[in-house]
């Protein structure tokens, strides 16, 4: 295999869409909210207004973060409004990884 190609087939195994992200969002949100296993999430949810505080908030993030393997300051990921933003933004740093 060509170099370039390998290139472009581990970008390729790299790369995760948002969609997926937002299941991986839901997981985590329902490991650290159980009353949330039944939820079906969605990109428009507000893991705030799902009930997460801001200590639920950081910990899903944590959690989602290390499923990804990515280490990023968390600063990056503040302004987010919804899973769905969140999950482009993570999705986003995983092409730039």
């Amino acid at each position: 295999m060509s170099r370039e190609k390998h290139t472009e087939h581990t970008q390729k195994e790299q790369s995760v869409e948002p969609d997926e992200i937002v299941r991986l969002i839901g997981t985590h949100t329902s490991e650290v909210l159980p009353e949330l296993a039944d939820h079906r999430f969605t990109a428009s949810d507000e893991l705030q207004e799902l009930g997460a505080d801001s200590v639920d908030r950081a910990e899903i993030v944590s959690l989602v973060l290390e499923s990804l393997s990515l280490d990023i300051p968390r600063a990056e990921l503040f302004g987010t409004q919804n899973i769905g933003e969140l999950a482009e933004r993570l999705a986003g740093k995983l092409g730039d990884a």
